[in-house]
């Protein structure tokens, strides 16, 4: 999932002791349609921890209208929800292991799969009758490689959260550049940021000229998709694909970016793509917009125009809201069929609406959120380019360290290359 990312808790020892826990105990469950037992005379409880509903009464009221859905057909089932945030669901995951009182259902994000499915946290769901092919029926396709580990399922995508580049049309009419001809590769897009910027008579930058859309300790992401963009993938098969010439050379163009056309960290107080609201003219955006006058109004919406980035290839990065089952959940056939309720279309549709996303389905371009609004659309067009981040079992320690040695990078503290040497040692 693209979210803001911050210091992650003892996983590693956590997921040590969940290999005896799974040891113990069976990572099977019934087969999809082996119903054992009456789904009106079921019981029991199932636990669900999720960062896709915030702990505000909207968020509660749409988890509520799934938990509803899923009482009309197991009526004596008891679903306890943990509004965990993407801050906390990392030291939540590892506690519940730790104590052995895991979650029945657990909602991660992109990157998170391979390292907990590797230590047997997820549940293979083709113990439900999951596979590439019935999944990629209902799904995007763009998600099914962040749901698999070593060929197998172990989660269900619900939202894709896609980046695309956003820009002002009259920003770009204003300092001569051309709306219907935006810039897509590195150079290009800095020598189109140097025009956009502008300062005040000291030189200091009053309205950055490209919006990296994050704070510090989260240019990660940026990284992930400009390598992209610049033909290499972070991880393939497991395996560090950026310590290399593409990944040096992208790391120092962000460095060139960086205090030249916007200061370092530098959002707004929304903390939203500044480009919205035409507090920059071009820069990262998410994958929905909220064009009504609760939102940023119509007039900015009709001002904005979108593109993907495309060095030496075009792509779109994708993160999103994955679910999973536990492996060692005790209700295993309950967890899954809550996890088909999160995934009707109406949940879809207010989970995608709550998180500025949008439906991770194969028919994603016709729900209303992507309808809505022109950001959407276009990304929903174009999630057959999709990248994401993550691809190693360790990744959830090793980004830690991405955060703090790219920011070094960009401050001028440390070399490039130097510092994706050693990153690259810390995957596995």
């Amino acid at each position: 999932m693209m979210k803001r990312s911050t210091t992650l808790g003892v996983v590693g020892t956590a997921l040590a002791v969940a290999l005896v826990l799974a040891a113990c105990t069976s990572t099977g469950g019934a087969k999809e349609g082996a119903k054992s037992v009456d789904p009106a005379k079921a019981t029991g409880t199932i636990r669900v921890l999720t960062p896709a509903y915030p702990a505000s009464n909207e968020g509660k009221a749409a988890f509520q209208a799934v938990v509803d859905s899923f009482n009309k057909t197991y009526p004596n089932v008891k679903v306890e929800p943990d509004f965990a945030t993407y801050a906390t669901l990392n030291e939540k995951i590892s506690t519940s292991i730790a104590s052995g009182a895991g979650y029945d259902v657990l909602v991660t994000g992109v990157g998170w799969v391979q390292p907990f499915a590797a230590k047997n946290v997820f549940e293979d769901l083709g113990n439900h009758g999951v596979t590439k092919k019935t999944l990629g029926e209902k799904s995007t396709p763009a998600l099914i490689p962040a749901s698999t580990y070593k060929d197998k399922i172990y989660a269900w995508p619900l939202t894709a959260d896609a980046r695309a580049i956003g820009f002002r049309k009259s920003a770009f009419i204003k300092a001569g550049l051309d709306p219907k001809n935006p810039p897509t590769t590195f150079k290009g897009i800095k020598a189109a940021a140097e025009k956009l910027t502008e300062r005040d008579s000291a030189g200091t930058i009053t309205r950055p000229g490209f919006d990296f859309n994050t704070s510090p300790g989260n240019y990660r992401q940026a990284f992930v998709q400009l390598l992209a963009a610049n033909g290499k993938d972070l991880y393939v098969n497991g395996k560090q694909n950026f310590d290399n010439k593409q990944g040096v050379e992208t790391l120092n163009w962000m460095k060139s970016m960086i205090n030249h056309v916007q200061p370092f960290g530098q959002q707004n107080a929304a903390l939203k793509p500044m480009t919205y609201t035409n507090d920059a003219p071009m820069g990262f955006v998410g994958g929905s917009i909220d064009c009504s006058d609760a939102g940023v109004g119509q007039a900015n919406c009709d001002d904005l125009g979108f593109f993907l980035l495309d060095n030496t290839r075009e792509v779109e990065m994708v993160g999103g809201n994955l679910a999973s089952v536990g492996a060692n959940s005790k209700n295993k056939d309950l967890a899954w069929a809550f996890i088909k309720s999160m995934s009707t279309d109406p949940a879809l549709e207010a989970m995608a609406k709550l998180n500025n996303q949008i439906p991770a389905t194969a028919n994603a371009a016709d729900s209303a959120i992507v309808k809505s609004n022109a950001l959407s659309k276009f990304v929903a067009k174009n999630l057959g380019k999709a990248i994401y981040e993550g691809g190693a079992t360790n990744w959830l320690e090793v980004r830690t360290d991405f955060n703090s040695s790219v920011d070094d990078v960009l401050l001028g503290k440390r070399d490039a290359a130097q510092v994706l040497g050693e990153l690259a040692t810390k995957s596995r």
